[in-house]
């Protein structure tokens, strides 16, 4: 009534309801009569085109945030309020701008040419003005710290000074070589490489290696060809067998080892003996199946880390805490020491040609020695902290070797190149076993996991989740690899099926950490040693059934 009575001043004139509302609905037409600056509060407000002002506190620069367009309305970023940036907030920037960087570097630094010769390092870093060396500082150690520096001379600019430092270098070789008398080529053959120089050994070594792994891998091929061709070969029956033999494992024998922790074991080639060490360092033979002690070998100053029987004839390595590894006959004679790591060693193993013997070591280095003469043939860098496990391909062509970086990688004999780094586990790795198939690579580490890699494809195939704790060792059965053996902190060792690698067996019986694991030649037999002192040898209970039908 209050509009009607504003539109209608004579209250004496009467209007019928129904002309009433007609009256009513025009009300937008007369919103031009009301002056300019007043809104009427029952309008409707309609689309604005012009930027509508913001709520917030007259502030110049939110001001110029706001765009013109109608879209930056509907997305209503100037309506809301402005927030600052926490001390927690700005810290974790900070953080991640400084990995970000330091990333960065690392990558810099990967890309930059470093001498490996340990007095061209030593001459750059006394060109840069940086110490020679440090107190405890090795080689490599050296020569990272001069590819830091260089990385962060490059960041910083300061390329000329670096190329300066290069020049000087390049003009100091030539002028030693122009003393000698020699010319502007035998100035540059002095330079020094970008590699390490092999001895003539080495590459009779390298010769050697490729000319017997062709013999053996033809070898390897046609025996595959020949399974597969054949109608009356059923693959998957003999490796039902196997896994059927592996099932029925039980405990053979136990006998107390040592009065220490035992760290390692092996079988001989032949199955006839078995060698194990210990903490005190000492490594003992016990002869088959009996577990009777033949000989004990003693010449360590330091704990024994490992054993190894050679492939081809009675011989034994050892590898210990004192920087040595040492090879010995079944007798107990030492035949020769091998001397140049410079931190305590971990494994130790033999090429499948018996001829070359292969060590690793917390030095960050594994080494290849050959064992008739005693010399160190190859030195070999590659890995970032410790080097553990070391396993050769059946073939004798490659080396995998892992360790404290959780990687492992595989290693080309015939030319010295790492040919595959293989990235999977999260913690150190320490034990690696390549199958006789010749294409599948075992590792398994302190991620309590065995990964099996497929070395045509160059990834992981399968990652076992196996142990509750880290897996110490690995090895695949040596005769056609239907199964793998993984020994555990837990106090267990596991049979795998090769197949489709699930779970065949469990040994159980230690009373303490299992150290390490090995499989006879012909699969029927396997040894486990332990921190509880005791050697236990496993065997198959078919075979024991089927020798008592063949007596009867």
């Amino acid at each position: 009534m209050e509009i009607d009575d504003k539109q209608n001043p004579n209250p004496n004139s009467t209007i019928s309801p129904p002309v009433l509302v007609p009256q009513i609905a025009p009300i937008e037409p007369q919103i031009p009569l009301i002056p300019t600056g007043i809104l009427p509060p029952i309008a409707p407000i309609p689309r604005p085109l012009a930027p509508i002002p913001s709520i917030r506190p007259p502030n110049g620069d939110t001001a110029k945030k706001t765009t013109e367009g109608a879209d930056s309305d509907d997305e209503g970023d100037d309506s809301g309020p402005e927030y600052e940036v926490s001390e927690e907030s700005r810290l974790f920037r900070e953080k991640q701008e400084k990995a970000k960087q330091d990333f960065l570097m690392k990558q810099r630094a990967a890309a930059l040419a470093v001498p490996t010769n340990d007095r061209a390092v030593r001459s750059r870093l006394r060109r840069l003005g940086e110490p020679v060396t440090l107190f405890g500082e090795r080689e490599m150690e050296r020569r990272d710290r001069l590819r830091m520096i260089m990385a962060k001379l490059d960041s910083e600019g300061q390329l000329e000074r670096l190329m300066k430092v290069l020049e000087e270098e390049e003009a100091a070789v030539n002028a030693v070589a122009m003393e000698d008398g020699g010319g502007e080529d035998e100035g540059e053959a002095i330079e020094y490489p970008f590699y390490t120089e092999g001895s003539v050994a080495l590459l009779k070594a390298r010769y050697a290696i490729a000319k017997d792994s062709l013999v053996k891998a033809a070898m390897r091929l046609e025996r595959a060809r020949r399974k597969r061709d054949d109608p009356d070969e059923d693959l998957d029956a003999e490796i039902n067998w196997a896994l059927d033999n592996a099932k029925s494992f039980g405990l053979d024998c136990s006998e107390i080892g040592d009065v220490r922790p035992l760290a390692g074991c092996s079988f001989s080639y032949d199955g006839k003996f078995l060698a194990t060490c210990s903490l005190t360092g000492v490594a003992k033979i016990w002869s088959m199946p009996g577990v009777n002690i033949v000989s004990s070998l003693r010449g360590h100053a330091e704990r024994a880390t490992d054993v190894k029987f050679s492939p081809t004839n009675d011989h034994i390595a050892t590898a210990s805490a004192d920087r040595t590894a040492k090879l010995w006959n079944t007798e107990g004679t030492l035949l020769t020491t091998y001397k140049g790591h410079l931190d305590r060693l971990a494994r130790v193993a033999f090429h499948p040609s018996g001829k070359y013997l292969g060590t690793t070591s917390f030095d960050k280095t594994w080494r290849l020695w050959d064992t008739e003469t005693g010399e160190e043939l190859l030195l070999q860098e590659g890995h970032s902290r410790s080097v553990y496990g070391l396993a050769f391909h059946p073939d004798g062509s490659l080396a995998a070797s892992c360790g404290l970086d959780a990687l492992a990688r595989v290693w080309d004999l015939r030319s010295g190149r790492s040919i595959l780094a293989l990235e999977g586990h999260v913690k150190p790795v320490f034990g690696v076993s390549f199958s006789p198939n010749g294409y599948h690579l075992a590792t398994g580490g302190e991620d309590n996991t065995c990964r099996i890699w497929d070395l045509r494809k160059k990834r992981s195939l399968y990652t076992i989740p196996a142990h509750a704790n880290l897996i110490s060792d690995i090895k695949f059965e040596p005769q056609e690899g239907y199964f793998l053996v993984t020994a555990s902190y837990d106090m267990t060792a596991k049979i795998w099926s090769s197949r489709d690698f699930k779970p065949v067996k469990v040994l159980s019986g230690h009373e303490a950490k299992v150290t390490s694991v090995d499989v006879v030649a012909d699969g029927q037999s396997i040894a486990t040693v332990s921190h509880d002192r005791t050697i236990k040898l496993w065997s198959s209970k078919n075979v024991e059934k089927d020798k008592s039908m063949d007596v009867d």
